[in-house]
């Protein structure tokens, strides 16, 4: 604890923070999170392709399922479900512009269950469809950091079966004798 200039003292740093009453300015201190809240929010980072549930992150907190729930949301401004929520639905977002993925299978992926929910959820927080949402983004092709030559010589067919392949020494036969009927056309 430190003492200010006029006998305050904080805890920690000070902001100022316009009063919503009043014209004037009330000094507010900045608290952090605390590190078992900062776990808990990693956890959800980390998983939120798992079913977490308030009481898996509660527990990594070490807190009771009530009192991690108000504490959650007075830190991070969200309840813990609502933030468990937000990514997996930013990830979404995110596989359905980079990824051909079926809405289907991007709803999975990220640890949702129900296409229904996932859809009226989706349209909710970004105002448009997973559909839509992906047309609106230019298709994942235009993400590949591939060159356009590499990907179709590998795209191209590996075993040949209309004798395409020669062998080594067929191939180099066929070079000499083509060589050969090309000098006797210069003379």
């Amino acid at each position: 604890m430190s003492t200010g200039r006029r006998g305050c003292r904080s805890a920690a740093p000070t902001g100022r923070v316009a009063s919503p009453n009043r014209g004037s300015l009330r000094v507010v201190a900045f608290a952090p999170p605390d590190r078992h809240l900062l776990r808990a929010r990693d956890l959800v980072d980390r998983r939120f392709r798992e079913p977490l549930t308030v009481d898996d992150l509660a527990a990594e907190a070490g807190l009771s399922r009530a009192h991690f729930s108000t504490q959650f949301k007075r830190a991070f401004g969200d309840s813990p479900h609502a933030y468990l929520l937000t990514r997996r639905l930013e990830r979404a977002a995110a596989l359905l512009r980079t990824t051909d993925h079926s809405v289907t299978e991007v709803c999975f992926a990220v640890g949702l269950q129900s296409l229904g929910s996932f859809t009226t959820t989706f349209t909710r927080t970004f105002g448009m469809s997973p559909t839509a949402y992906r047309a609106s983004h230019p298709p994942a092709a235009a993400y590949a950091l591939v060159p356009g030559c590499v990907a179709r010589a590998y795209g191209r067919p590996q075993h040949r079966t209309f004798r395409e392949a020669h062998t080594r020494g067929a191939f180099l036969a066929s070079l000499s004798s083509s060589q050969s009927t090309s000098e006797e056309e210069k003379r």
